[in-house]
């Protein structure tokens, strides 16, 4: 038994051996192979760059990435300058035509746009106000077409051209309230670029524009967009019919340019809307057949003439569908009062009547019976055709200066107060017009029955009653008392249509001639 674990012993020990002695040997080796592979890696990093043959790339001539856009704004870029103005204010409390929404802000530069319409700020000592706006050359002596609204009320005006740090003052030719353009001039002792109006009439909606201005005071600003409507109404006053725009228009692009790809002047741009006080692709501009007149009339005598024949309507009841059947015209404008005095007076025009062509030319909207009328010169004759009672008749007016038809022109009709309520029906209260009645209210020489009081939310309200109305016809039925009034009403069903003649009294003594249309609704007929 001893002998076997000797043996054992013996053995074990001879491995031990073995195995120390191939370690060994694997670590030698290992030492070799790392000292070998490090001679070569060493060996490569040392090696010279033995070069290539590839070809060096050559920085080419700098060449328009676009020649649509390049090509516009560097014809037209030259000729749109910064405008920067002065005010002297006297602040007054903000009147009750101030409707906007957004708190006020003294340094808010949406002022370049829709605060023209507010007339004062907080009570206050009189201080400095600055703004900026843009502008374009249109007469190489310096002659400079933008909005009325970037030098209105100016103490000083002053005019920074493209590329130049020099400003020049400039001279306020003359204005247009109306389209909210201005001419300017400035002297530079030299021809200046200038810029080529073109007809805005041929522009499409979806044509590619481009705004050049001063966003912020971001001189040659230049942004791109389309058309995206024509003869937009209901901005601005009676006579600014907008090209509507998404090409960026901020504060400070008032009274640059919108130019088509063919680089004319196709606009001048003008306002805004914004929820937000910044641009969100709202943009309007004045058509260039509107500022080319405009212009030629303030150069020529420092004022803009419009021609009357001294007619008021409203755009939405002159022309309703419903009112036109009723009397007769198959289109045209109600009129719904003539000036004392006035041309069309003389020309034997009344309340009521329909006016359905102006030489010839049908009239289906207001523009079609304001326009052909304000552009003609002063002493000329328009042939109206018209609808009274049914029949269609002609007349011949002469045109006279705007301003003298209406020397004191008021806004829309307010609201009218006064009066007891009586039982009614459609929500109106009215009474018998007695001598005494119609002498408070204006309506003297007059027959029908007096609106006392309008009910709210009622179908009277919707059609545009108001308080001191007179009905003089339903559907035209006479109206001479409460029971004719009522007879006539009773006529009525649900669904049938319904044309109220109305006489409206103004502040200015005038009788206007109103026609209220509507269809019976069930639920206000009681």
């Amino acid at each position: 038994m001893g002998e076997q674990v000797k043996e054992i012993y013996n053995w074990a020990r001879r491995r031990k051996i073995m195995a120390a002695f191939f370690v060994c040997l694997t670590l030698l080796v290992g030492i070799m192979i790392g000292s070998v592979v490090s001679g070569r890696v060493s060996a490569v990093k040392n090696t010279a760059f033995a070069g290539t043959n590839a070809t060096p790339l050559a920085l080419p001539d700098p060449i328009p990435s676009s020649n649509s856009f390049s090509g516009v704004v560097n014809r037209v870029e030259p000729a749109v300058v910064n405008i920067a103005t002065t005010q002297v204010m006297e602040h007054r409390a903000p009147s009750a035509r101030r409707k906007r929404s957004v708190p006020e802000d003294q340094d808010d530069p949406m002022q370049d746009f829709f605060d023209k319409f507010f007339d004062g700020q907080k009570e206050g000592p009189a201080q400095a106000e600055r703004s900026l706006g843009s502008g374009v050359i249109v007469d190489k002596r310096g002659y400079i077409l933008t909005n009325n609204h970037v030098v209105d009320q100016a103490t000083k005006v002053q005019v920074q051209l493209n590329g130049e740090t020099a400003r020049y003052t400039a001279k306020v030719i003359g204005v247009d309230e109306d389209t909210d353009l201005a001419v300017l001039k400035i002297d530079a002792g030299r021809d200046l670029p200038t810029a080529r109006l073109g007809n805005s009439d041929g522009v499409q909606v979806g044509d590619w524009v481009l705004a050049i201005g001063s966003p912020f005071g971001l001189q040659a600003t230049v942004t791109a967009g389309i058309i995206s409507a024509k003869d937009r109404g209901g901005i601005g006053h009676q006579f600014q019919r907008f090209l509507q725009t998404d090409a960026a228009i901020n504060p400070g692009n008032s009274g640059g340019p919108l130019v088509s790809l063919g680089g004319d002047v196709i606009g001048i741009n003008t306002a805004i809307i914004t929820g937000s006080r910044g641009y969100e692709g709202v943009g309007f501009a004045l058509p260039s057949t509107t500022a080319i007149n405009v212009y030629n009339q303030i150069i020529a005598q420092g004022r803009v003439t419009r021609g009357s024949i001294g007619v008021s309507f409203q755009e939405d009841l002159g022309t309703n569908a419903i009112t036109l059947k009723a009397l007769g015209a198959p289109y045209g404008v109600v009129i719904e009062g003539v000036e004392p005095g006035s041309p069309a007076e003389k020309a034997g025009l009344k309340g009521g009547d329909v006016i359905t062509s102006v030489n010839g030319t049908p009239v289906k909207s207001g523009n079609d019976l304001v326009n052909p009328i304000s552009l003609a010169p002063i002493g000329s004759k328009v042939k109206l055709s018209y609808v009274r009672d049914r029949s269609q008749k002609e007349t011949t007016a002469t045109v006279e200066d705007r301003t003298r038809v209406f020397p004191n022109t008021a806004g829309r009709l307010g609201d009218q107060r006064g009066g007891e309520a009586a039982p009614a029906e459609f929500g109106l209260h009215v009474q018998e017009l007695t001598p005494d009645r119609a002498h408070r209210v204006g309506m003297d020489t007059q027959k029908g029955v007096l609106v006392t009081e309008v009910e709210p939310a009622s179908f009277a309200e919707d059609i545009g009653f108001a308080q001191r109305d007179v009905i003089a016809e339903v559907n035209r039925q006479a109206i001479s008392s409460v029971e004719d009034y009522r007879n006539a009403i009773g006529k009525l069903k649900a669904g049938d249509s319904v044309v109220f003649k109305v006489l409206r009294h103004q502040d200015t003594d005038r009788v206007l001639t109103v026609f209220l249309p509507g269809v019976v609704p069930a639920e206000d007929k009681r």
